[in-house]
């Protein structure tokens, strides 16, 4: 039976784009369907955007130290200016991203996809049908709002890039990535900033340290954290939304932002009716090699439900490729994979958290708090924190955290030994290099306290 194309893919995002781009490398006959722009959340609405405004928000905190290294400094922001800049950038990394699909021969069609069976793909707007061996669904996901009165008053992520202008306070709901690291950004462009989390601490998932330690950064810089509370309702108060929570108190603030999640983009696709298993929450159900239950469609990247990181998303689109295209079989690891929080101050980890690797043994815990030198001439005091676990006397390194300036730097370097198996003395031999915070991770000599058979000791 022959085709129109060897591969439709659906969704230009990160790992869309991956894929048929390694597709059509490997000689296949590609066309990749994309209905608002190539790239992306990552490169849209997401990491790219993200990081630079965390930049925007860092310059706060330089200009405060500035004066302890003899600087005087006199400074303003200009909202436009960045939201201007950040467009620049986002349309040049656009048009790479399409330029290196179209050098293999990918063909780039700015239309919006459904499944139509096996191995069809309806193009909505040109309104015909396309035929494909292969498919690809890599939709990516969105953010989700929580169904309450006034609910059409609040932004996420997707909004809050592009604001006409800084509103003057900002309350977000959620206690994860998005949340925090917006929160970062907002208090240093000078916003008041709430946030408000249904938990009892914040980046639930995450070393408790890590946790503790980015809730005083975060309270450092101004942010109000509010717990084991949500909003309930929205309403319209003039020029303020005034949120009502789930104490009954209620309060105006000038923008309200739920960082509470995000949900695979698979409604509309025509995927239940071509057979394509779904699980509750709406992401399609792959196996270790990204085939759906049904075996001509493939899907990879946040519309799994897997992992919802942009280089997972990647490596998944390459190893797809590799596998449908390369007759070159290749499954992608999840058990280990180095993460960072762009927040302030910044976390990077990889590995087992201190309660989850005190499960699996006996473990020791080497912790290190101290201020990090470009803060040793001023008065700040917030402390950077690195943490190293491992098996008992000095065995596989089990889990690195740091917290502090170059985090998420540190955390790719250290991820690399900690992906060969490196142990405790592994670390030991490396010289260290000095004045440099990560010379803790080669230096720590005993452990801060151990934990065997279960107890902490």
């Amino acid at each position: 039976m022959s085709f129109d194309y060897d591969l439709v893919v659906i969704g230009a995002g990160s790992g869309g784009v991956r894929a048929a781009r390694m597709a059509a490398t490997y000689g296949a006959k590609v066309a990749i369907v994309e209905e608002f722009r190539v790239g992306g959340t990552c490169v849209i609405r997401g990491c790219v955007p993200k990081k630079l405004y965390v930049y925007a928000s860092r310059f706060k905190d330089q200009f405060e130290i500035a004066e302890s290294f003899g600087w005087q400094v006199d400074a303003s922001f200009d909202w436009p200016t960045l939201v201007a800049a950040k467009e620049k950038e986002i349309s040049r990394l656009e048009h790479a991203y399409v330029s290196n699909l179209e050098k293999p021969g990918a063909e780039v069609i700015r239309d919006r996809a459904v499944v139509t069976g096996p191995n069809s793909v309806r193009l909505i707007n040109g309104d015909r049908e396309l035929s494909a061996k292969i498919i690809l669904v890599a939709t990516g996901a969105h953010p989700f709002i929580p169904d309450i009165p006034g609910k059409e008053l609040a932004i996420t992520s997707n909004e809050a890039f592009d604001l006409p202008s800084l509103p003057r306070s900002i309350l977000i709901e959620g206690g994860g990535y998005i949340s925090v690291e917006f929160a970062t950004i907002f208090a240093g462009l000078g916003v008041h900033v709430t946030l408000v989390y249904r938990g009892t601490c914040i980046l639930r998932e995450f070393d408790m340290d890590m946790r503790v330690g980015l809730e005083a950064g975060l309270t450092e810089r101004g942010v109000r954290i509010i717990y084991q509370t949500r909003i309930e309702q929205l309403a319209k108060t003039g020029d303020d939304i005034t949120a009502t929570f789930s104490d009954g108190v209620s309060a105006p603030f000038g923008a309200i932002m739920f960082a509470t999640g995000r949900r695979p983009n698979t409604k509309g696709l025509g995927l239940e009716e071509a057979g394509v298993k779904l699980n509750d929450n709406g992401a399609v159900e792959v196996d270790r090699y990204s085939k759906s239950s049904v075996p001509s469609i493939y899907a990879v990247g946040d519309v799994t439900g897997r992992i919802q990181l942009t280089p997972v998303a990647i490596r998944e689109g390459q190893y797809f490729a590799e596998t449908v295209f390369n007759d070159n079989p290749q499954a992608v690891d999840l058990s280990l994979i180095p993460t960072a929080v762009f927040s302030e101050p910044e976390i990077g980890v990889i590995g087992l958290t201190e309660i989850e690797a005190a499960t699996h043994g006996d473990i020791d815990v080497y912790l290190a708090r101290f201020r990090p030198m470009q803060n040793t001439l001023s008065d700040r005091t917030e402390r950077m924190i690195i943490k190293l676990i491992t098996e008992k006397d000095g065995g596989k390194v089990l889990g690195v955290h740091i917290q502090g300036p170059s985090a998420a730097e540190m955390i790719q370097m250290v991820a690399i030994a900690v992906g060969m198996g490196a142990n405790k003395a592994d670390l030991d031999r490396t010289i260290a290099l000095h004045p440099s915070a990560a010379e803790e991770l080669v230096t720590f000599k005993a452990p801060t306290y151990v934990y065997r058979n279960g107890e902490k000791a």
